[in-house]
């Protein structure tokens, strides 16, 4: 059975809403995701914001209840009938979110096992047929097949098996025999 790996943050859960959303509250602006593109929120945000935008990430309840990305449980649920499913999220970016991260997983995406989550740093170490990430650097050192799924940060990167929805990552698979 082939082997999908799948990036948790910017792919399964619209992590740069919450992080928008906690950003504008607090300092009362008013960024967008077409604000970033091809940036990412800390190449936009004044140096001395760098701390508290850090600070966000590092709270407790941060990755706690992040909105789904649209079509993600649908699509995942139907790739995990016909491939080995795996979320692998390079946690250790941000250590204090693994309880919230595994929450999180088990309250949207409860048929996939939390044997088949993997808290991560380096995604190099993962052996798939695929792995669905946001991060080219991430598809850079995957040796199998990579697919870049566009968030704001990744627009102008080019080199890659490009993915704009859950809905183009089902046709893509749909091709696939597992």
């Amino acid at each position: 059975m082939l082997r999908i790996c799948v990036d948790m943050d910017e792919v399964m859960a619209d992590t740069l809403a919450e992080h928008l959303r906690r950003y504008n509250q607090e300092f009362d602006e008013a960024v967008t995701p077409e604000d970033l593109a091809g940036k990412n929120l800390w190449e936009v945000t004044p140096l001395d914001r760098q701390a508290q935008l850090r600070a966000f990430l590092d709270a407790e309840d941060f990755f706690e209840d992040l909105p789904l990305m649209p079509d993600s449980q649908t699509v995942l649920r139907d790739l995990s009938k016909r491939f080995e499913v795996f979320v692998a999220t390079a946690a250790m970016s941000v250590p204090n979110s693994f309880d919230a991260k595994y929450r999180w997983l088990q309250r949207h995406f409860s048929f996939i096992p939390p044997t088949h989550y993997v808290f991560c740093g380096s995604k190099s170490i993962l052996r798939a047929d695929y792995l669905i990430d946001d991060l080219p650097r991430n598809l850079q050192r995957f040796e199998g097949h990579g697919l870049l799924f566009t968030a704001p940060h990744n627009v102008a990167a080019t080199g890659f098996t490009r993915v704009n929805s859950w809905l183009e990552v089902a046709a893509f698979f749909d091709a696939v025999k597992g």
